[in-house]
């Protein structure tokens, strides 16, 4: 009896699949989880970029919708180069590595040349091209994280080297960190270092070597800090907004006050009151002050578990490239990670005054063309490392990964 019970389920069990594949129930072609997240962060910023824009806009142009407009296209852009990137091989950005970070330190160099850099708010950091700006910075924190999965691959054997292992890229990294101080752009330096050294620690390099390394760098920084009087100010006002507060704690302050004016639920949506004429950016690098001030902490705090679900999903599939022995890809998965999250958590934090305001925006929600094209490109990345290692069966890799 239990003999035919077992043939009947395991029949039941084929002619259930075989019918599921023939109703048009096949595996879903993309990672849900992934494409489901960032398309609600997505969405959300087109509503609150509008909301936040509404009033400078009018002012600005006259037109209220004219950086909603602006940020549709970006999206759309955005999401076009990310179908192009789902369709591009992992092992091809393996081999391109080398020549995209040549390409964005050649970047760096032509937006500080006089007269071709567009200089904005004290900044040179943005080369127009017609009808939009963009942003070489932006692109230059895709590029290293590519050429740093490459390189933790071909220097596997050597990543406890202490000159292999960590030096040789700490010092690209400080010669990439001082064309993007040139600019100046802080931000950016901060958010490449995270990622970078992140990548480092989890690619296999010894504690010791990483924690020397990181404290000399935290070293250099605080030096960069004291000596320059842009970036003191900046340190001395987040310290303390309140001792200048219609000055150098101007922002700090007026975001405060959006957080503090929120409550629980917020004032309503389009309700912000600080938009209107006081919290400078708000569209772009204050945009979660926004959020705070018209949808309360239950705003904040959806945002902040929807950037924790795309960051869990992102290791994930780190964790399913290298299970399958997908090194490269794995590497790569871990740096996107570190950079979309480093980010946000950036943001978020100078948003809520516990970091000096960094110049960022929030990935995948901020009004910014250039980020929004990194932050869809990371995605198709994603995606595609994704797509390449579903189903496959795990196995050692071809190289052993040596971890401190």
């Amino acid at each position: 009896m239990s003999a035919v019970m077992s043939d009947f389920l395991r029949r039941a069990s084929a002619f259930s699949g075989a019918r599921g594949e023939r109703a048009g129930r096949p595996r879903l072609a993309w990672d849900p989880w992934l494409v489901g997240t960032a398309a609600a962060l997505i969405l959300f910023g087109v509503v609150m970029v509008y909301s936040a824009s509404i009033g400078y806009a009018s002012r600005a142009s006259g037109f209220s919708g004219y950086y909603l407009l602006r940020h549709v296209v970006h999206v759309l852009l955005g999401l076009t180069l990310m179908a192009l990137v789902v369709r591009l091989r992992i092992r091809l950005w393996e081999m391109a590595g080398p020549a995209l970070l040549l390409t964005g330190i050649v970047l760096l160099i032509v937006v500080l040349i006089p007269g071709v850099g567009a200089h904005v708010n004290g900044s040179s950091r943005w080369l127009r091209l017609g009808i939009m700006n963009v942003q070489p910075s932006e692109m230059m924190k895709l590029f290293m994280i590519v050429y740093v999965a490459g390189y933790l691959v071909r220097k596997q054997g050597e990543l406890r080297n202490f000159t292999q292992g960590i030096v040789m890229i700490s010092l690209v990294v400080a010669a990439v960190g001082a064309l993007l101080l040139l600019e100046p752009d802080l931000g950016t330096v901060v958010v490449i270092t995270f990622a970078v050294f992140g990548m480092l620690f989890l690619g296999g390099v010894r504690f010791w070597h990483f924690a020397l390394v990181v404290g000399a760098g935290i070293g250099g920084m605080v030096a960069l800090t004291v000596i320059s009087p842009y970036r003191m100010g900046r340190v001395t006002s987040f310290l303390d907004p309140w001792a200048d507060p219609f000055n150098s704690g101007f922002q700090l302050v007026q975001a405060l006050i959006a957080f503090g004016r929120g409550g629980w639920l917020g004032a309503g949506l389009g309700a912000s009151v600080q938009k209107l004429s006081y919290l400078p950016a708000a569209h772009t690098d204050f945009l979660l002050a926004v959020i705070a001030e018209e949808l309360g902490l239950l705003g904040v705090l959806t945002v902040m578990a929807l950037f924790g679900l795309l960051i869990m999903r992102t290791f994930a599939i780190a964790r399913q490239a290298e299970r399958v022995g997908m090194i490269y890809a794995a590497r790569l998965a871990q740096g996107l990670g570190m950079f979309l999250g480093g980010q946000a958590l950036i943001n978020m934090g100078v948003n809520l005054g516990m970091l000096p305001t960094k110049g960022l925006t929030l990935p995948f929600m901020s009004y910014g063309g250039s980020s929004m094209l990194v932050s869809c490109i990371a995605l198709g990345l994603l995606l595609r490392i994704e797509r390449e290692t579903r189903g496959m069966p795990g196995k050692r890799a071809t190289q052993e990964v040596v971890y401190p």
